[in-house]
């Protein structure tokens, strides 16, 4: 692991700072590193599985520093616009997204488990790439985290439906993922209010502990979600959402970033290791045609679905490019369908969902404000 360590972060450092004179994103250099270093590159470093799973949490402070900046009353208003949204997006992806399978010959299941993987957005990158402190961007930020929270709950029920494939299908895990969030929200709620809040007032005057009261609430709300069968970053996020208007909070949303961007990195290395070039190449004009197909047709579903819903044009084409990719959920479907899909097909989602993240992160890191942009007229934290 030490060695992986090494590897990975040194190599990442050199790239990112040829990046950074070539101005590319650094998103981009991370799944480079992890596509030469990996598996299916140089073999330097093998054991990403386990560095998969390291990465992921750096998506649970990602999503529960998003919570800490979004109080109840604001997530109502924010979900509710967006509900429409994901609805009709989500039937357009999956038809358009299964559709493409079957020119592609693929057969009925492998079709529909690619709409399924088409459908989402992808939350590291969207968030990630939002500015948080100018107002305009709050506003886009807020719908931008409505719709991925929504298609993260939509995507406890196709991961449900994946295990089912596999034989593991059980009607109670139905009933859980139904309540779980409701109940998982009040759950936290009354922790928070009957034990977290008063050991903070006690003792907000020790700062290394208020760091690790804050910590351990995180990852301790994030692993009953777990344990329910719900997305860690459900409850991550709801780990933040119940302490967004404590005072303290904002502090130590800035105290977790080093140490979120340090396991995304991690992450993004690990979506890059799990390509494989060389089958990839044999059979790059489909993942071409998927990939363009969906990064030209996100945006416009979005933009078109949000500006009817009262969003001016402009904001509405931000939001859209900003959700122009597959998400990192496309690779756990595939994951769960390695039963279900041959070879080739698993690959060419798989290339086309890593060509979205890659094509969205150039788009929105050179022609919207964010706060990896190379050029400081975009570059806004």
């Amino acid at each position: 692991m030490f060695d992986s360590m090494l590897l990975i972060f040194v190599a990442s450092a050199v790239l990112a700072s040829l990046a950074l004179f070539c101005r590319q994103p650094l998103i981009v250099v991370y799944i480079v590193v992890g596509c030469v270093l990996g598996p299916h590159g140089l073999q330097w470093v093998t054991d990403h599985e386990v560095l998969s799973e390291m990465g992921h949490i750096g998506v649970i402070f990602l999503l529960f520093i998003v919570g800490l900046d979004l109080p109840p009353q604001k997530i109502k208003s924010v979900l509710g616009q967006s509900i429409v949204t994901v609805a009709v997006s989500t039937l357009v992806f999956f038809v358009v997204g299964a559709g493409i399978g079957i020119l592609f010959g693929f057969t009925v299941l492998e079709a529909a488990i690619t709409g399924i993987a088409v459908v989402f957005s992808s939350t590291i990158v969207g968030i990630k790439l939002l500015p948080k402190t100018v107002l305009h961007h709050r506003h886009v930020g807020e719908i931008v985290i409505g719709l991925l929270l929504l298609q993260d709950l939509l995507a406890v029920f196709a991961l449900l439906y994946m295990k089912g494939l596999e034989g593991s299908f059980a009607w109670h895990s139905w009933l859980i993922a139904t309540l779980g969030v409701p109940g998982l929200a009040a759950l936290a709620f009354v922790c928070a209010k009957y034990l977290f809040w008063p050991l903070l007032r006690r003792f907000d005057v020790f700062t290394e502990f208020t760091f690790l009261l804050f910590l351990g609430w995180c990852m301790g709300v994030a692993w009953i979600a777990h344990l329910l069968g719900l997305p860690v970053e459900v409850g991550a996020f709801l780990a933040g959402v119940v302490l967004a208007n404590l005072q303290a909070s904002q502090g130590i949303a800035q105290t977790l970033e080093p140490l979120r961007d340090f396991f995304l990195v991690l992450f993004f290395f690990y979506v890059g290791a799990s390509v494989d070039p060389r089958l990839l190449w044999e059979l790059i004009w489909q993942v071409l045609v998927l990939g363009a197909v969906l990064v030209a047709l996100k945006p416009v579903v979005f933009r078109y679905l949000i500006g009817w819903q009262g969003e001016t044009a402009s904001t509405s084409w931000e939001i859209g490019a900003r959700l122009g990719q597959c998400s990192e959920f496309s690779l756990l479907v595939l994951y769960l369908a390695v039963t279900q899909m041959s070879e080739s097909s698993m690959l060419i989602v798989l290339g086309a969902s890593v060509m979205t993240i890659l094509i969205s992160s150039y788009i929105v890191v050179f022609k919207f404000k964010n706060p990896i942009a190379i050029s400081d007229r975009l570059r806004v934290d």
